[in-house]
């Protein structure tokens, strides 16, 4: 409880930061016409940084979207420079074009997770069959999950593009997150005592197959948060699956297993759109050389992750957002 007790009292220190800053009075009248921007370069380096941060940062419950634009934004890769048309006949900028490349390279994060339970997917293909009525629930479960996100993506993508990829609303985002997770987290520590306080007799731990329709659907309703960038859809769906009842290790798999469908969705559409102008702005070896350390470092993330979280739970990851939501706060404040 302390803990979230922080968490709020930082949001409100960050907020007053953010709004105390002087703003310049300058007319737009008064300012010169803007010269050419010219394209920025990306090189190796660049394509392993953003690499090791998608992999890192994908299935942990820190915002790899938020930490994506930080560091697109710190590798000076947020360029308004055109580099051509799209194939709607829209102008693309390079920004467009590195939002779009760590959306293709989450492939190399999603093949990660895939290798690492690839005996899930198995039950969920052999449940399909009618071969296995668990893997048939877990598989029902993952669809139903995955149903609400997609739909409220589709209907808010281009509202959510311009107005929430920025640096100061991916900051809130992860502060109003940190709030969330501490939250669930002292939620589900406090109930785990009261069944200890009560003598409440030890029920077998639920798992992701056992959940019913309605349940996961809860935590495909949590999971529209994620939307705004910033919050983690890997966290939004711990939450959920906190609330619904899962032990942090089943919630955190849960999670990986929803992460599957979305972020491939996302990433096969991105990439349809969006794939030739990753190849103008980065080209195929930088892409290639994404994919690959992306797939490397989230594999090892996810491994160490799920023991983590089992020991300590949500509360670290959240008292590290807090502390970077507000350190950008500040930083872009004065």
């Amino acid at each position: 409880m302390r803990a979230f007790k922080l968490c709020i009292l930082g949001l409100v220190l960050s907020a007053t930061w953010a709004f105390s800053a002087p703003v310049p009075a300058t007319s737009q009248a008064s300012l010169p016409p803007p010269a050419p921007v010219a394209a920025p370069q990306p090189t190796a380096t660049d394509a392993i940084i953003l690499g090791l941060v998608e992999g890192v940062t994908e299935f942990l419950p820190i915002s790899s979207t938020g930490h994506l634009v930080l560091t697109t934004h710190a590798l000076g890769l947020d360029s308004p420079a055109s580099i051509g048309r799209d194939r709607h006949g829209e102008v693309v900028t390079f920004k467009d074009a590195a939002d779009t490349y760590t959306v293709v390279i989450q492939v190399g994060a999603i093949a990660a997770v895939a290798f690492l339970y690839w005996t899930q997917l198995i039950t969920m293909l052999v449940g399909i069959l009618g071969r296995n009525p668990a893997g048939l629930r877990l598989f029902r479960n993952v669809v139903l999950a995955c149903i609400p996100p997609v739909i409220t993506a589709l209907a808010f993508k281009k509202l959510i593009k311009a107005h929430l990829f920025s640096v100061n609303t991916v900051a809130y985002a992860l502060l109003v997150g940190a709030a969330l997770m501490l939250y669930a987290e002292w939620w589900r520590r406090r109930k785990e005592l009261s069944a200890r306080q009560y003598a409440v007799p030890h029920a077998p731990d639920l798992v992701p197959a056992d959940l019913s329709p309605l349940r996961a659907l809860i935590i495909g309703f949590v999971q529209c948060f994620a939307l705004w960038p910033g919050m983690s859809r890997s966290m939004t769906a711990m939450v959920g699956g906190y609330f619904v009842g899962l032990k942090p290790k089943a919630a955190a798999e849960f999670s990986f297993l929803l992460g599957l469908p979305l972020l491939g969705a996302a990433a096969a559409k991105d990439t349809l759109d969006g794939g030739p102008a990753v190849i103008t702005a980065f080209g195929w070896s930088n892409t290639l050389i994404g994919l690959l350390v992306a797939f490397v470092s989230a594999g090892l993330a996810v491994k160490l992750f799920v023991g983590f979280l089992s020991r300590s739970g949500l509360a670290p990851f959240a008292i590290y957002r807090v502390l970077l939501g507000a350190g950008l706060l500040w930083f872009f404040a004065t």
